[in-house]
């Protein structure tokens, strides 16, 4: 992850990153606690959802709401740089177990 507009960076409202994810990876189902944007800029990824499994690529814009279960994952071959934005302060609960973690990137 890379920060590139937190609270520590000036942000008043939006926390905004990047994530770098070779072929074949994928984070844990969790919820969080802010509505996420997530825009692939390479490569595309897999957003899993309690409505089903979509392909996002460059150019789109998976919106994920708040309390909603994902599972991001990436797509084909190819690595995949996605930029996220969300609100300040958010937090990630793990479907598994229940843990509640703080995005220290977001911070």
């Amino acid at each position: 992850m890379t920060s590139l507009a937190t609270p520590s960076r000036g942000s008043t409202e939006v926390s905004a990153w990047t994530v770098a994810m070779e072929p074949g990876a994928a984070g844990p189902l969790h919820a969080m606690d802010r509505e996420q944007l997530w825009v692939p800029l390479s490569g595309a990824i897999t957003v899993t959802t309690d409505d089903g499994t979509r392909r996002i690529g460059p150019g789109r814009a998976a919106i994920l709401p708040a309390g909603e279960n994902r599972r991001i994952a990436t797509s084909g071959t190819a690595p995949a740089e996605v930029l996220v934005c969300m609100a300040n302060g958010g937090r990630a609960t793990v479907a598994d177990t229940g843990e509640v973690r703080p995005l220290h990137w977001a911070g």
